[in-house]
């Protein structure tokens, strides 16, 4: 037992955000991609909703589809005033290095007397799940929720109700870079105890 904590311990803090910049265009093999994806499905859900949905652009092609298609939305979606050439060219190669990205949504049940916060609670350690078995495999994560993310036009473009939600953007793919972590206070600073 004490080993298996460990393991765990060290893949918890081991765990780092690596930029897509960062990644060097290496491939996740396809077994490792579907155990990360069924370890998100054993994340906690109040009511046993599952609300966690995943839409994967695979290898090469599937990302540079997600570049363009980024890209795309922010030409169509902002205000010619307001539209940026720079930040046109960064969602378009964002994706240049990475091996997958998953869009992350929360996708809104019929059971309506469960809080929206729940569900979106449940989709966030299901996304945790995959950032953790993803570094237990020694591939590189980074969760972004900029760009078009939280934009109606996106939400649109992925035929979403009016409930569901986008969680983000999961850009996967191997690094060389290795991170330290560290916190900016420790753990007995945040925590209150009542006896």
């Amino acid at each position: 037992m004490p080993e298996k904590i460990d393991n765990l311990e060290k893949i918890i803090s081991g765990r780092r955000t690596i930029k897509p910049e960062a990644f060097n265009e290496k491939i996740i093999p396809q077994e490792q991609l579907l155990k990360v994806l069924e370890s998100a499905n054993w994340a906690p859900t109040h009511g046993m909703t599952e609300p966690w949905r995943f839409i994967v652009f695979s290898g090469r092609e599937g990302t540079k589809k997600f570049g363009q298609l980024h890209a795309d939305l922010y030409l169509k979606g902002t205000p010619k005033d307001q539209f940026l050439e720079k930040k046109h060219e960064t969602l378009l190669h964002k994706t240049d290095k990475a091996s997958h990205v998953i869009v992350v949504i929360m996708k809104r049940g019929e059971k309506k007397n469960i809080p929206e916060m729940e569900e979106i609670a449940a989709t966030a350690c299901a996304t945790q799940n995959i950032l953790l078995t993803a570094h237990a495999f020694g591939v590189a994560a980074y969760w972004g929720t900029g760009g078009m993310c939280y934009e109606s036009i996106t939400h649109h473009h992925f035929k979403l109700s009016a409930e569901d939600k986008i969680m983000g953007f999961l850009y996967l793919g191997y690094s060389d870079n290795h991170l330290e972590g560290f916190r900016n206070s420790s753990v007995e600073e945040k925590t209150t105890w009542i006896f």
